[in-house]
């Protein structure tokens, strides 16, 4: 018996976001056929892998949701997964002539290699840059309307340069990332306290620490490199691994006190308290959640049961060699 199989049928696809995740998916459904379009709100690709200088000065511990500067990124940060086990399958992470070629290589290189990622296979005519996604919510009809907004680019007030777009789209993927909106831990006198207090989010470089004392919470990776990092320059670093258990309060004189009842005077305490997910572009109607840091109801953390297949999330594992993850996850 021969079973007819029907032609596949080209769609109308809205990615957003254009870091890895976005790449991927872009790729992947070009490659089907489907007529794809990448709206990213940076002046350029790669998403967290992008630098960006800038910090939000008037919300240094990014309380604000939507956070206005997108990239989390410091310049120092090195990769501690190697290059043979960061790239997509089909398109090796290999050394090239004057490029960062250590095997745990900086920021840089891998925003370059997804720049090359996209030469090698044309995904840049699909991107749409400085443009935000403000709103997609699906339509009676089972399509996704997108309202986005041109942005000035590198204006930190993010300050719209143009009127609202709105478009319609047969599916939609959100790949816009989990390392952009802090995670704040609950310390008594948060709110209070005299000194200066900022989220990991929010560091880029060292100078802005000299000479003071240094309070870093959280003993993840970000955590112990920013503490090694200031200590070249700070008067003193304290480096906490546990916010709520090590850090009992903190007072209005700027002391910070510890759980075993020490205590010291601080200038700045750097929270390196990890990220929260947030989606405040999609109106779901409370189809997705967010609850407990997860994201749910997803199949296969890619399908939302009741709105699939028209909506689909890319990224949203932690813990995951994420190339070759989101490679599986977008085939």
């Amino acid at each position: 018996m021969v079973c007819d199989s029907k032609p596949l049928q080209s769609k109308k696809v809205c990615v957003v976001g254009a870091g890895m995740g976005g790449l991927a998916v872009a790729y992947e459904l070009r490659r089907e056929g489907h007529d794809v379009t990448v709206l990213e709100q940076s002046g350029n690709i790669g998403g967290q892998w992008l630098y960006d200088p800038r910090s939000d000065t008037a919300d240094l511990l990014g309380a604000a949701a939507p956070v206005r500067v997108h990239s989390s990124i410091y310049a120092s940060l090195r990769l501690i997964s190697p290059r043979q086990t960061t790239g997509f399958t089909d398109f090796p992470f290999s050394p090239r002539n004057g490029r960062d070629n250590r095997r745990f290589r900086g920021n840089r290189e891998v925003h370059l290699y997804l720049k090359d990622f996209c030469d090698a296979f044309g995904l840049m005519e699909a991107v749409r840059l400085d443009t935000r996604v403000l709103r997609a919510a699906m339509t009676p009809t089972h399509q996704w309307a997108v309202r986005s907004v041109a942005l000035k680019e590198y204006d930190t007030d993010e300050k719209m340069s143009g009127a609202f777009v709105d478009e319609v789209f047969d599916a939609a993927v959100v790949a816009t990332g989990h390392y952009s909106q802090p995670r704040l831990p609950s310390i008594e006198g948060m709110e209070v306290w005299g000194g200066r207090q900022m989220h990991s989010h929010s560091y880029r470089v060292p100078e802005a620490f000299r000479g003071e004392v240094v309070v870093v919470v959280g003993c993840g990776e970000s955590g112990k490199d920013i503490a090694m990092e200031i200590r070249g320059v700070a008067k003193e670093v304290y480096l906490v691994a546990k916010s709520m258990e090590e850090v009992d309060r903190l007072c209005e004189d700027s002391s910070v006190v510890f759980g075993d009842g020490s205590s010291v005077v601080a200038d700045t305490v750097v929270h390196c308290t990890g990220y929260s997910y947030s989606f405040p572009l999609l109106d779901t109607g409370g189809a997705i959640t967010i609850d407990d840091h997860r994201v749910g109801p997803l199949f296969e953390h890619v399908f939302p049961p009741l709105l699939a297949p028209s909506l689909s999330f890319v990224g949203v594992p932690r813990k995951v060699k994420l190339a070759s993850y989101l490679r599986c996850s977008t085939h």
